[in-house]
């Protein structure tokens, strides 16, 4: 898969303890059936329970979260708010994840409520997702994988177009691939061996307008990269950028680590 003498690592590695929030780049992490530890961990939803997502509410992309503790104490911060802090407990209550698929979680009360409200200013409420067989409804117990040559391969195509370079975290994945001499090399690997953890295809990433929004500003930017990918990455079922895998068999990733590819 590369010309080089290098071999294909891991050269980002990221969480997002609240859905739609900002990430979390960490070195290591062990790597569970369920994904990574606390990753989609968190949820932010509207009056009528329904998750907030980044295109309605850019400054979701401003809230910096912090995991305090294997049991899920999370502080949240903010540009001119002073920080929040949880513990993860609550009254239990269903609501409904975008799918319509129905899980649990537990309400973080009225401060945690007038927290992300002031924030995002509309009314909105905090949540911990509850655990549900086979992982969360919020994050579908996969991880996310993009390729840097990937992201290379349209930033030359936006060149050509005179727009400047978009970073990776528009793509907001879990594991970022560099080495790959092929661009998209995520959509036709069968499985990945990172160390002494297997991940398996399962789909590529159907992208959305989140894309359009600067994870810096927390301000809407588009029309790219949406525009350019359309002119080579559209399928059946939508523009596509980066995959989803599935854990096959549960490890240590850190970053550095060789990533090889199996085609079955």
């Amino acid at each position: 898969m590369t010309g080089g003498t290098e071999r294909p690592r891991v050269t980002e590695l990221t969480y997002y303890p609240v859905k739609g929030c900002a990430g979390v780049e960490v070195p290591e992490a062990r790597v569970t059936p369920d994904g990574l530890p606390h990753d989609r961990a968190y949820v932010i939803v509207d009056e009528a329970g329904e998750l907030r997502w980044q295109w309605g509410d850019p400054g979701l992309a401003l809230i910096t979260p912090q995991v305090l503790d294997e049991a899920a104490g999370l502080t949240l911060r903010a540009p001119d708010r002073d920080d929040l802090r949880v513990d993860g407990e609550g009254q239990a209550e269903e609501v409904t994840h975008l799918p319509g698929q129905p899980y649990g979680a537990v309400d973080q009360g009225e401060e945690a409520a007038a927290w992300v409200t002031g924030v995002l200013g509309r009314p909105s409420r905090l949540l911990r997702v509850r655990k549900a067989p086979g992982g969360t409804a919020a994050n579908h117990s996969r991880l996310h994988v993009v390729s840097r040559a990937s992201l290379d391969r349209l930033n030359g195509h936006l060149a050509e177009r005179g727009v400047a370079p978009l970073p990776m975290n528009r793509f907001r994945p879990n594991l970022v691939v560099d080495g790959w001499d092929t661009p998209h090399t995520e959509d036709t690997a069968a499985r990945l061996l990172i160390g002494d953890t297997e991940l398996a295809f399962t789909e590529p990433t159907v992208r959305c307008a989140i894309t359009m929004v600067d994870q810096d500003t927390g301000r809407r930017a588009g029309p790219e990269p949406l525009r350019t990918l359309a002119d080579y990455r559209k399928g059946e079922d939508g523009i596509v950028f980066g995959a989803y895998f599935a854990v096959v068999r549960q490890g240590k990733v850190t970053v550095g680590d060789a990533v090889e590819v199996m085609d079955a």
